[in-house]
């Protein structure tokens, strides 16, 4: 039996902290992670509130790191005892997406995670890993391609950011905007992962990284990230005037996951700029632009799913990018956290107070 934090219905005032689940056994294609880090993250509280699908009774938790416990007799890219991040959408390799090289849109996984449970209850009954993965358990059991091994020396708490806010954030920037050197950059939203936004386009070379978010009290953790300026969006007019003479931005971010975010995003953006959609919205929010202006204003729009990401590839850059001291993954974390505090954590979550809390499990 193991602890693991379960959802019952979307709404519930609490998470059920409990010690005695079971993960289900390894497939032959499966391996099972002993959790020892995982991320509190926004998308965790988007499935408690129903905006992001789950199948309850569902474990939370999708951002996580740890050690890998068994693996199925056909696995083969990685052993028993390899340290892991858990990538919540495994590319399966054979469908149209991936073969188009864009893994981070192959729903092979996703669709099974809503019909095949990772977890069963103490009077029997099947759970589900919210992604396919219920990383707030102290293990899980994932496809093979599900994983991602790194070096034994990177922190656990670390590696765990690996698995969303880092790769969402950072790989919005290079992978599906490809800021270039010298480039003017707005981030609407400056919570986890509008650091990490700001953090990739300062990677990039961008030359003016400019933070947009009501609380100011976030003003000075956007600057320590990389951010040049900031603003809340009663100024947000006079400094985009001030920093480009009022044409507006090359590459405009949201992510807060809100369509009123996202015309923000719109309107700070220069004539033939992007918008970048990172955040994760509601199904009923709609985001709505004439055609005329669509057109003639010659922007783009543009999806940002899992920052565009290949893990394979990315995980391994951006733990070179921490080696090298461009990526500042400690300054990320606002709480170490036990696995009995994760309803505090929601409710502090809720508050919009901190970046990233992160369980450490024994």
């Amino acid at each position: 039996m193991a602890r693991a934090a379960v959802l019952h219905a979307v709404g519930d005032a609490e998470i059920d902290l409990r010690d005695d689940v079971s993960t289900v056994d390894p497939g032959p294609d499966q391996v099972k992670v002993k959790i020892k880090a995982t991320g509190v993250c926004h998308s965790d509280l988007s499935t408690l509130t129903g905006v992001l699908p789950s199948m309850p009774p569902t474990v939370l938790g999708h951002e996580g790191a740890g050690i890998v416990a068994e693996v199925g007799e056909h696995v083969t890219g990685v052993a028993v005892g390899d340290h892991v991040v858990v990538n919540w959408t495994p590319d399966c390799g054979t469908c149209a997406e991936c073969l188009r090289g864009e893994p981070f849109l192959c729903m092979t996984y996703v669709v099974q995670s809503f019909s095949v449970p990772n977890f069963t209850l103490a009077d029997g009954s099947p759970a589900f890993g919210m992604a396919g993965s219920g990383t707030w358990a102290d293990e899980v059991v994932l496809p093979s391609r599900g994983v991602i091994k790194i070096a034994e020396d990177v922190p656990f708490e670390y590696a765990a950011l690996l698995g969303c806010g880092i790769p969402t954030g950072v790989g919005a920037a290079i992978n599906t905007a490809k800021v270039h050197p010298g480039a003017t950059v707005a981030v609407v939203g400056a919570g986890g992962v509008g650091l990490s936004v700001i953090q990739g386009a300062r990677i990039a070379g961008a030359s003016t990284i400019l933070a947009i978010d009501p609380n100011e009290a976030k003003h000075p953790l956007a600057k320590q990230f990389g951010a040049t300026h900031t603003a809340t969006l009663d100024d947000l007019e006079e400094v985009k005037g001030l920093l480009t003479a009022g044409a507006g931005f090359d590459y405009a971010f949201e992510v807060v996951g809100k369509a009123a975010a996202i015309t923000t995003a719109w309107n700070s953006v220069r004539r033939g700029g992007d918008v970048i959609v990172v955040g994760a919205g509601a199904a009923d929010d709609n985001f709505e632009m004439s055609a005329f202006s669509l057109l003639f204003e010659g922007k783009n729009i543009k999806s940002s799913l899992y920052g565009g990401c290949d893990m394979k590839r990315d995980v391994p850059r951006f733990v070179d990018l921490w080696r090298a001291g461009r990526l500042d993954l400690d300054g990320l974390i606002s709480r170490r956290i036990r696995f009995e505090d994760l309803n505090d954590a929601v409710e502090t979550l809720k508050g919009g107070d901190v970046i990233r809390q992160v369980v450490l499990f024994d």
